[in-house]
């Protein structure tokens, strides 16, 4: 089987990790994120490496979860888990799996002790945003769009729920309850994305500040980093995602005594409307 992540070394301390399932715009399987963690944890773990850039092959950067695999948790996956129960009858394992597969390598990931960025193109859709919220620097591509439906799936939002911390409150409540995509500029205004460049200049531009920052000593950037994340912990980030995760499994929980699966199959259908609707106006 091949690997749905790649990783390149374009220049000397700067490692790009590379989502690699372009023909299904880079939606998130469970190999694609036990693939993802390996490839994180070896460049941590390579003391040539100062920096991480995460990017996606494609038109997109991730079409978020694939919703076409939501049965399947980790057959073959590359790495032990942590979390027993996976295989557990109605919505216990679906919790044990997210809460390792979403919530767990999302918290890991934040706290990978070097730089990392997200470079981020074309649609970054729900799943897609935890990818890109625990990085350090988000740099993305003027045409980009982020976006979090799931409201329309009976869910509160991606599992990873820092939306708060990345847009403020009142524009998560309207990016949530709408659906709507948010753009790259309003990204950046809203202090979400650090530098927006045009499409043809993003490759470039994110290895450029890549190097600049991998100039820096190794350790004074370990510190840096655990200085401003625990100063977002102490506001209570942490704790706050936790009451999500709990809110999004019982989302879950609902559709299955409603629905009998774990996805509300009607939401497809609602994030399909939305998307042609949204085509209509544009």
């Amino acid at each position: 089987m091949s690997s749905s992540v790649r990783k390149e070394r374009p220049v000397a301390g700067v490692e790009r990790v590379v989502l690699s399932r372009p023909e299904r715009r880079n939606a998130q399987n469970a190999r694609m994120l036990y693939e993802l963690d390996e490839a994180f944890a070896g460049a941590a773990a390579d003391p040539d490496v100062k920096v991480i850039i995460l990017s996606g092959d494609g038109p997109d950067f991730s079409a978020g979860h694939d919703l076409s695999e939501r049965g399947s948790t980790l057959p073959g996956s590359p790495v032990a888990t942590l979390e027993g129960a996976f295989g557990a009858a109605g919505v216990e394992g679906r919790h044990a799996f997210e809460c390792e597969a979403y919530l767990g390598l999302c918290r890991r990931w934040r706290s990978l002790p070097k730089p990392t960025i997200g470079q981020a193109h074309g649609r970054c859709i729900a799943g897609a945003l935890m990818l890109l919220w625990p990085m350090d620097l988000i740099v993305a591509a003027e045409s980009t769009t982020f976006s979090d439906p799931v409201v329309a799936f009976d869910l509160n939002g991606a599992e990873y729920f820092a939306h708060t911390w990345e847009v403020g409150a009142r524009k998560a409540k309207e990016m949530l309850f709408t659906g709507e995509p948010l753009s790259a500029s309003d990204a950046h205004r809203l202090g979400m994305v650090n530098h927006v460049v045009a499409d043809a200049e993003l490759d470039s531009f994110t290895l450029d500040l890549a190097q600049r920052i991998a100039r820096m000593p190794a350790y004074g950037l370990r510190l840096a980093k655990a200085s401003v994340n625990g100063s977002v912990d102490s506001q209570g980030q942490d704790a706050a995602m936790e009451r999500a995760f709990a809110l999004h499994i019982a989302g879950h929980a609902n559709n299955l005594a409603q629905h009998g699966e774990i996805i509300d199959p009607a939401g497809i259908g609602r994030i399909r409307e939305l998307s042609r609707h949204r085509q209509e106006q544009t």
